[in-house]
C-alpha cells in the first residue's frame, strides 16, 4: 500500500468516526417512548407525527435533490448547459412550485383538524386499543394531579390514597385526569401515555388516556418552572388489575393528607423521593384548585357567587364598599388601585 493510499484510508476512517459520533449526538435527544409508546392515545399521536412528517418529506426531499442537480448541471465548467440570461418565467414550473405545497398543506390541515377533535384531551375515550371499544359499565380511573414546586401530587379519590412522584395505572382501563397547579404553570407529560397538557393555578384541566402494556415509564414537567425543574420527574407504573390492587394496598401507610399536611408539602423542595398517604381530605383538590386551602381564605366560587349577587362589586363600588380581596392578593389604597401580593410565595414566579 502506498503512502498516499494509507493517508486516504486514515482520512476516510476518521471521517466515518466523525459521522458516527455526530449521528449518536443527533439521536441522543430522541426518545423511543415518543415513537413507540405504550398507550393507545400516544400511539395515535405518534401515527399523526409519522404521517405529517412523511407528507412534508414529499416536498423536502425533491427540493434537496433538485438543489444538488441544478448546482451540478449549471456549474460554470459545464459548457453544455443551456444559458438563458433573459429567462424569468415558466408556467409549468410555477404550477409545480405552488400546487404541490398547497396540496400538502390541505392534507396536513385536514389531518390536524380531524385529530384535534378525535384526540381532544377533554373528550372521553371511545376505545382502549385498536378494535377494542371502552368496555360498557367500566368506570374510568379518576386521578387528581397537582403540580407543586417541584414535585407532582397524585390523588386517587376512589382508592382514598395519595402519592408524590409515583403514578400507578392499571392497563387497558381508561384514566381520567383532573389537573391543577399550586403556584406556577407546569406541563404534565408522560410520553408513553399521552401528549402533554398544562396544569395551571386557579384552573382545572382534564385529560383522558389509557396504558396498554405493563412497565415503568418516565413522567416529567415539559414546562420550565424554576430551579427545581430538572428534578420534577415521576415514575409511571403500568400494572395489571391484580398488580394495581396490590400497589394500592401497599401504599396504605396510615398517614393522612389533610389541609395542614398539604401546606407543608406545598413548600418548594427539589429532587423529592416518592411519598404516600393512605387517607386524603376529600375536599382537598377542590380547595387547591380554588386557592383556598389556608384557613380563612375565600374560595373562588364563593367570590364569584358574591359578584353574581352584587354585580357592582366587579367595579369595586358595592354600596360604597371596596371590592373583596382575591385569594393571594391584597388591595392597598382606594378602589381601582393596583393589587399587591399578600403572600410573596403566592405570586412567586420561578421563570
Amino acid at each position: 500500500m502506498s503512502r498516499h493510499e494509507s493517508r486516504f484510508d486514515l482520512r476516510f476512517g476518521g471521517a466515518k468516526a466523525v459521522a458516527a459520533a455526530l449521528a449518536v449526538l443527533m439521536l441522543g435527544g430522541c426518545d423511543a417512548q415518543v415513537l413507540f409508546p405504550a398507550g393507545d392515545v400516544a400511539k395515535q399521536q405518534a401515527h399523526i407525527l409519522a404521517v405529517t412528517t412523511g407528507l412534508m418529506l414529499l416536498i423536502i426531499i425533491p427540493v434537496m435533490i433538485a438543489t444538488v442537480v441544478f448546482a451540478w448541471k449549471y456549474r460554470e465548467s459545464n459548457r453544455e448547459a443551456t444559458y438563458r440570461p433573459d429567462w424569468d418565467h415558466s408556467t409549468l414550473l410555477e404550477l409545480g412550485i405552488w400546487s404541490a405545497p398547497l396540496l400538502i398543506i390541505i392534507a396536513v390541515g385536514a389531518i390536524t383538524w380531524i385529530s384535534t377533535h378525535t384526540l381532544d384531551p377533554y373528550r372521553p375515550l371511545e376505545r382502549i386499543a385498536p378494535g377494542k371499544p371502552v368496555p360498557a359499565g367500566v368506570r374510568p380511573l379518576e386521578v387528581d394531579v397537582v403540580a407543586l414546586d417541584w414535585k407532582w401530587l397524585f390523588i386517587y379519590p376512589e382508592q382514598g390514597i395519595a402519592t408524590v412522584n409515583e403514578l400507578a395505572l392499571p392497563v387497558n382501563r381508561e384514566v381520567r385526569f383532573r389537573l391543577t397547579a399550586s403556584s406556577v404553570m407546569n406541563s404534565f407529560y408522560v410520553p408513553s401515555l399521552v401528549g402533554q397538557v398544562y396544569a395551571m393555578p386557579g384552573m382545572e384541566t382534564k385529560l383522558h388516556a389509557v396504558l396498554n402494556r405493563t412497565g415503568n415509564f418516565d413522567g416529567f414537567s415539559a414546562n420550565y418552572s424554576g430551579s427545581g425543574f430538572s428534578g420534577m420527574r415521576f415514575r409511571t407504573l403500568g400494572l395489571d388489575e391484580a398488580g394495581f390492587d396490590a400497589w394500592v394496598a401497599k401504599r396504605r401507610t396510615g398517614k393522612l393528607l389533610d389541609r395542614a399536611a398539604y401546606l407543608a408539602l406545598e413548600k418548594p423542595s427539589e429532587n423529592v423521593r416518592p411519598g404516600f398517604w393512605s387517607a386524603v381530605d376529600p375536599d382537598l383538590f377542590r380547595r387547591v384548585t380554588e386557592r383556598c386551602v389556608r384557613a380563612g381564605e375565600p374560595c373562588m366560587s364563593e367570590l364569584m357567587r358574591k359578584d353574581m349577587d352584587h354585580p357592582a362589586t366587579i367595579h369595586g363600588e358595592a354600596a360604597g364598599k371596596p371590592m373583596p380581596d382575591m385569594p393571594g392578593m391584597k388591595m392597598d389604597g382606594p378602589p381601582g388601585a393596583s393589587a399587591a401580593p399578600a403572600d410573596p410565595h403566592a405570586s412567586h414566579s420561578h421563570s
